[in-house]
């Protein structure tokens, strides 16, 4: 929709736009007429929630989290604004206003004071404030207004009082300054007293509910970490107990320290092994050596028997010796062994040499240096037998005590990694106890809202609304009537301009023809219908020189899906333009009346025909007159033939496909509906030529006219197209065309 249909749709429902305002506007002038007096009262409250410091701001890292700041200013709102919070207000001014014994300006005035009186009974306020305790009072009252059965105070706080719940929820209003930490609070009513007590109230009431809400979801939270944190100490004390148990039990410190300590040891004893295997093996080498060449010199050794007893026997006393220096037996002991030793060692000695003083070996070595050097031997080879048992002994059981290491290791390990889990389990509970506290303590320090600005005693009522919401009222009028327009506008099936002409017929204006009352070149209209005469001429001379099967003379048939389109008018002043031009034209159209007969006028020849049975299967124009009619002896250069209105007649076939050209006329504010697209269609198929669509009644404004200079320059016009015809006849046909 452009500007111009805008206009136009404006001034088509004028009277709308100012019959609904105007109505708007004086109903809500009517309630108001009797408006009363409102006065408000305003308070601002400093939340610190975004700039205020508090004892969780020294912790490190700490940073404003807007996203919590907003969520606390939300909750502060609901809590204000919700039913309970509200109905405490109520019972709290109540309470308040039952000890006022005398209305004044500054406590209750004269008109909320008799209000109060009529709603509760004397004898009921007097019970009520018996006590002298207002903490007494408001437990009254809440019992009386949670009772089932109906009472004055269960009204007064239910209804639509200035104790209600449900009044105080409409008139306070609540907002957060900008991005700021303050909060805006403001409250209307009649009576200034008891706005400015019940923003007071308000304002109690909140910092209590939003207090204690506040602690009760942190005590909750402190009493559980300080119970998790018990179990989890009993927990690391249990843990801490078993691992010193093992400790104490299995004397190890530290099994990685045990470890290295016995691997040390057991590489210790092993080098101590082999080399005792050493000695034990060079000393038994010597030993047999020695005995063979003792052997050599004779058998006496052999043979005697004494000397192998006695070896044994020190063999023994060695054994003993050495056991008990491993066992570390006292110095006593060790002293008896060693002379036992010595004595058996002297007998040897002196047996060998009684036998072998005397000899001598092969190699001419005495034998007593054989003996000796035999009996050293004997005694290394003894001696050291007897410490590799002691040292097979001692890795025996290193072994037996290094295999038990392994279980022992795999068990303290999971009591230390349990001792690690309990200790990590208690930190982390207590770091979480701590936060809870502080956020406790934070609380319990700065939990309330500060009242930045207190609520004041309004002395003047506030500006009256009535002009506001008349003003609101009369928009609200205009937005309906704009808004019923464009319901009827997009209702209407009408075609109301030249661009919704084109969408729904489908096709491109050839021409539009304003309104023309009187034919005259000072007159914008009568300029535009004469430069569209001669436009719409242009483009039929140019569809009929561009036919691929050219008949003649060319038939310029004008059709209209509903009658009175202005058929009879556009044929008339194409007639007349084109006779103009030296042209004879036959202007063939349905006869008005019975006595309308075929003339001619200034070169048109006007031949009215009757609309038969067998209109349909007409095919040349001819065909159409009477039989008996007798028609000039002239060739026409080109037939206008006008049809009757299609949605009332039969469409001649043969006609239609034989015309050059074809010409819709449709007048602005018709209706077209389905039944006018079916018939369009229906001739669209039947014309096998051009078919020119033209716009009758179009608005001055939307059609182009030339200037006066221009059409002075143009063609001069002999007599206007809506001129009488055939003036010196005056007939009724004559008549029924120049209509």
């Amino acid at each position: 929709m452009n500007f111009h249909e805008f206009g136009r749709l404006l001034k088509r429902h004028l009277i709308w736009f100012i019959l609904f305002p105007c109505l708007g506007a004086g109903a809500i002038y009517y309630f108001m007429r009797n408006e009363v007096q409102v006065y408000k009262t305003k308070a601002t409250l400093y939340t610190g929630f975004t700039s205020g410091y508090s004892l969780r701001s020294a912790e490190e890292n700490f940073h404003v989290d807007y996203s919590g700041v907003s969520n606390a200013f939300d909750n502060v709102l609901t809590t204000l604004n919700s039913n309970q919070t509200l109905y405490e207000v109520g019972v709290r001014m109540l309470t308040q206003h039952l000890y006022v014994k005398k209305p004044s300006d500054r406590e209750l005035s004269v008109a909320s004071f008799q209000k109060l009186q009529q709603a509760i009974p004397a004898s009921l306020r007097q019970t009520l404030i018996s006590s002298g305790i207002p903490d007494s009072t408001r437990n009254q009252i809440n019992r009386l207004a949670q009772s089932q059965t109906d009472n004055p105070v269960r009204r007064l706080l239910f209804s639509g009082s200035d104790y209600s719940a449900d009044v105080i929820g409409k008139k306070l209003k609540s907002s957060r300054r900008g991005g700021s930490d303050m909060l805006d609070l403001d409250y209307e009513a009649e009576d200034p007293a008891i706005a400015q007590q019940t923003l007071n109230m308000a304002i109690l009431e909140l910092n209590e509910r939003y207090s204690s809400l506040k602690r009760s979801e942190t005590n909750p939270v402190v009493t559980y970490y300080e119970e998790n944190t018990k179990t989890a100490k009993k927990r690391l004390d249990q843990a801490e107990s078993k691992l010193k148990s093992f400790n104490v039990q299995h004397n190890v410190l530290n099994f990685e320290d045990e470890l290295k300590t016995r691997s040390t040891t057991r590489d210790a004893l092993v080098t101590e092994y082999n080399e005792e295997v050493m000695k034990s093996r060079a000393a038994k080498a010597a030993r047999d050596a020695l005995a063979q060449r003792m052997t050599q010199g004779g058998t006496l050794l052999k043979i005697n028997t004494q000397l192998t007893d006695k070896q044994a026997e020190l063999t023994a006393a060695e054994s003993q010796l050495i056991n008990a220096r491993a066992n570390n037996q006292s110095q006593s002991v060790l002293d008896q062994y060693q002379a036992k030793v010595n004595q058996v060692s002297s007998e040897l000695k002196q047996i060998a040499q009684n036998y072998f003083a005397a000899d001598n070996t092969a190699e001419s070595i005495p034998k007593l240096t054989l003996i000796n050097g035999w009996l050293d031997k004997v005694l290394a080879y003894e001696e050291s037998a007897a410490r590799l048992d002691i040292v097979k002994k001692r890795m025996d059981d290193y072994q037996a005590e290094s295999a038990a290491f392994p279980p022992l290791e795999s068990e303290q390990r999971q009591l230390t990694r349990d001792l690690e889990v309990a200790e990590k389990e208690y930190m982390a509970l207590v770091q979480s106890l701590n936060q809870a506290t502080v956020h406790r303590q934070d609380i319990s320090i700065d939990g309330a809202l500060t009242v930045l600005d207190p609520p004041v005693f309004s002395l003047s009522p506030q500006p009256p609304k009535r002009w506001l919401f008349m003003a609101i009222g009369a928009g609200a009028g205009l937005v309906i009537a704009l808004l019923l327009a464009a319901f009827r506008t997009l209702a209407d099936k009408r075609v109301n301009s030249a661009d919704q002409a084109e969408q729904r017929i489908g096709t491109t204006m050839s021409a539009l023809f304003p309104t023309v009352k009187k034919f005259a070149i000072n007159l914008r209209a009568s300029r535009a219908a004469t430069s569209m005469f001669e436009q719409l001429a242009n483009a039929i001379n140019i569809t009929i020189e561009q036919r691929s099967t050219p008949s003649y003379p060319p038939v310029i048939t004008l059709f209209s899906t509903r009658g009175k389109q202005g058929k009879t008018w556009l044929a008339h002043g194409l007639a007349r333009l084109f006779a103009e031009s030296g042209e004879q034209i036959a202007y063939y159209y349905p006869r008005l009346e019975a006595s309308d007969q075929p003339f001619e006028q200034e070169g048109i020849y006007f031949y009215p025909y009757e609309i038969h049975p067998n209109f349909r299967n007409v095919r040349e124009p001819e065909d159409l007159l009477p039989n008996d009619s007798s028609l000039p002896a002239t060739v026409f250069n080109k037939i206008i033939m006008e049809l009757p209105p299609l949605v009332s007649s039969p469409l001649p076939l043969h006609l239609v496909s034989r015309s050059a050209v074809s010409i819709l006329i449709f007048t602005l504010h018709t209706i077209w509906g389905r039944r006018d697209k079916q018939l369009y269609a229906q001739y669209l198929k039947t014309a096998k030529q051009p078919v020119l669509a033209t716009l009758n009644k179009v608005e001055d404004s939307n059609v182009d006219a030339p200037s006066l200079n221009d059409m002075e320059q143009g063609l001069v016009r002999n007599s206007p197209y809506n001129a009488p015809t055939a003036a010196t006849r005056s007939t009724k046909k004559e008549k029924a065309l120049n209509r």
